[in-house]
């Protein structure tokens, strides 16, 4: 008699463990991949730069919305950037590969 409800505690406490786990797995919300985001943020800036909506960016279109962004970032309205106004900026330096340098 004491072996079975040994094994019926066992079994209860198996059963709670692997509710818990699933409840902890299931609260944790899933991370995009970098691929959606990535493609997000590219629908997004055609919104934003895309004035003329063709669904394409002139050089015209880039060069008014980084002017934009320039004045937006010089916060003392000197006509440079200094180190305190590009911290502010979200744009990130992508190293060139080896490969690529040269080319």
């Amino acid at each position: 008699m004491r072996g079975k409800q040994l094994l019926v505690v066992l079994f209860i406490a198996t059963v709670v463990l692997a509710v818990a786990m699933f409840a902890q797995k299931a609260a944790v919300p899933k991370q995009p991949d970098k691929n959606s985001l990535a493609q997000q943020n590219v629908r997004e800036l055609l919104l934003l730069m895309d004035t003329d909506k063709n669904g394409k960016i002139s050089k015209q279109e880039w060069m008014k919305f980084m002017d934009m962004e320039f004045d937006t970032l010089d916060k003392d309205k000197k006509g440079e950037l200094d180190q305190n106004e590009l911290l502010q900026s979200t744009v990130t330096v992508k190293r060139a590969r080896p490969s690529a340098v040269g080319k």
